[in-house]
């Protein structure tokens, strides 16, 4: 790219593809950096993304063609949040049916497991409706099992004949009517052909091969290509990655170069790599032929209590950056799984020594993030229309939340006394009596009041989008010194994240297009709910990137693959678990 860009190639032609928007880190610090000359943008995209792109701009010709009911309005575009929504509002009548009877999961789970069977059938290009057949011919076990996949299949079947009666796309149909229906137009060909000349696509062996068969097809018409292969990678197999059709892209290439020194690995790692592919997997041919020394890459920390091995996690990440002068962004904590409370243990431990941290659970609700249910404890407050009653214990961790040094003990004392969940009214700080104002403070009653104060002032102005509350009261309030989100960066990028579902649940609930115009309506009510059953949270941007604040990245092994990014120091926590290999659970996909 940067080469591109220097021999005075436009931006505007460069097209950069990466299977997640996440593994375009380092082409996106490039182009944000000062060596980027002056020039159009480059336009980085996954094909899910180009397909949304298409759809949009070319939704005359793909609306009638799709078999959309409402060919003359514009189409929505739902996020995997929103869709869960539909698939609940689809789902939930037929469970009280009988519908999965034999299954034990999360209703949450249930929605997002039948939304990933659609979204593999895209993924991997067969019909959707063969999902049902396609689950039950892979299953060997009790017959009585079998009547789930059925069930999947007509959930399935209905969630999309529902989309295509109200103009709603999740990623599975933008994804189907691109490559189905667009991609087979000369019209959106040349668009496309003439829009971009030159292309990059990294990371192709974590791709679906669907969208390897779209950029097979059009290889032949850029003037140049850079294909990126990474040998011995493919971790989002699971989500539909190929690594052979991936690696079949290279058949169409003139020129072939091949990396086997890596830019980032030392020889002791590249040794512990060898050392380990080869006691895991003795057949493997190892491509690193250099069998070095692992000595001084790797030390093992054994403890004979979990805690105290976190206390010598911790003890060590303190000495390597006060001795070591190792920068807290260039080490992470990595588990298969990261629980609550194993990100509690080790965030409290961090906190403790003064260690700054970040965390990243992708599919984590936004409810079960304390940065989010504050804000939406907030809200519920200021919407008593709602009649949604936040409980005492909801109340006393908003306060904690967003009042900078306020323990669990003080809040919760301080709720006891201001809260009144039948009237949703926080009393005045000046009412408690003096005795309990010294043991809160003066200073953290100030903060209290604040809040206070700006709930009962905006309960008696008009009321906004749920969105845009949650903007104004973070910037008016609690962005502000003195509160808890003005220096936690983890909690600013939660409370992003949540003001982006909730502007993005706004947009696809339109009343003109699903019929939801009554009066009882409520936008934020109904995202309230919505959220309540713990819908799996979508993939913003913003969430995956390199803060440019120095911390310690606390994530699963998973997540802290797909960002895309080295780091120096890595420690790897339950190293005898099986999820560092096996996949989740999922009876329904």
């Amino acid at each position: 790219m940067r080469h591109l860009l220097t021999l005075g190639v436009p931006g505007e032609i460069i097209l950069m593809l990466t299977p997640q928007r996440s593994l375009q880190e380092p082409y996106l610090v490039h182009l944000h950096s000062h060596e980027r000359s002056a020039g159009g943008e480059v336009t980085l995209a996954t094909i899910g993304g180009l397909a949304r792109r298409m759809v949009d701009l070319f939704w005359p010709l793909a609306a009638e063609a799709a078999g959309f009911a409402k060919t003359e309005q514009p189409p929505v575009f739902l996020t995997l949040e929103t869709a869960q929504y539909y698939m609940a509002y689809l789902v939930r009548p037929l469970l009280d049916e009988g519908y999965f009877e034999s299954v034990t999961i999360d209703r949450n789970r249930l929605y997002s497991q039948i939304i990933d069977n659609l979204n593999k059938a895209a993924v991997i290009g067969f019909p959707h409706t063969d999902i049902g057949s396609r689950l039950d011919s892979s299953y060997f076990g009790d017959p009585a099992q079998r009547r789930v996949y059925q069930d999947a299949q007509d959930c399935a079947s209905r969630f999309r004949q529902y989309c295509l009666d109200h103009n709603l796309l999740d990623f599975s149909l933008q994804l189907e009517v691109f490559t189905n229906i667009l991609w087979r137009q000369d019209i959106v060909r040349d668009y496309l052909s003439r829009a971009y000349r030159h292309l990059i696509y990294d990371n192709v062996e974590e791709d679906g091969p669907r969208a390897h068969d779209i950029v097979r097809d059009w290889l032949p018409s850029f003037e140049s290509a850079l294909v990126i292969y990474d040998e011995g990678a493919g971790f989002r197999y699971f989500l539909g990655a190929d690594i052979h059709t991936g690696e079949a892209l290279g058949d169409l290439c003139d020129e072939h170069i091949q990396l086997e020194d890596s830019f980032v690995m030392s020889e002791g790692v590249a040794g512990l790599n060898v050392g380990l592919t080869e006691a895991i997997l003795p057949s493997a041919a190892s491509n690193v032929t250099d069998h070095a020394s692992n000595s001084g890459s790797l030390s093992i920390i054994q403890s004979h209590y979990y805690p105290e091995l976190l206390d010598s996690v911790i003890n060590e990440i303190e000495s390597l950056i006060a001795n070591s002068q190792v920068a807290p962004s260039e080490i992470v904590i990595l588990a298969p799984y990261l629980s609550d409370a194993l990100r509690f243990s080790i965030t409290h431990r961090l906190e403790a020594r003064n260690i700054p941290w970040r965390s990243h659970r992708p599919s984590r609700s936004l409810r079960d993030e304390p940065a989010s249910h504050a804000l939406i404890t907030w809200a519920a407050l200021a919407h008593p229309h709602w009649n949604i009653h936040p409980p005492k214990f909801d109340i006393a961790y908003a306060l904690m939340q967003s009042v900078d040094g306020l323990d669990l003990v003080r809040a919760q004392l301080l709720t006891d006394i201001i809260y009144r969940q039948r009237d949703l009214r926080l009393s005045p700080f000046d009412e408690i009596k003096s005795d309990v104002q010294e043991r809160i403070t003066f200073a953290l009653g100030t903060h209290y009041s604040s809040i206070r104060d700006w709930l009962e002032e905006y309960r008696t102005s008009s009321i906004l989008p749920l969105d845009h509350f949650l903007r104004k009261m973070f910037g008016e309030v609690l962005s502000q010194p003195g509160f808890g989100y003005h220096s936690n960066f983890d909690s600013v990028r939660v409370a992003a994240s949540l003001v982006e579902s909730v502007k993005k649940f706004r947009q696809a609930m339109e009343p003109s297009i699903v019929s939801l115009d009554t009066p009882a309506f409520d936008f934020g009510r109904e995202y309230l709910a919505m959220l309540s059953e713990g819908v799996i949270a979508a993939s913003y941007v913003e969430s995956w990137r390199s803060e440019d604040n120095d911390a310690v990245l606390v994530a699963p092994a998973h997540t802290f693959l797909m960002m895309n990014r080295p780091v120096t120091i890595q420690f790897w926590l339950d190293i005898g678990s099986g999820g560092w290999y096996e996949r989740l659970a999922q009876p329904l996909t």
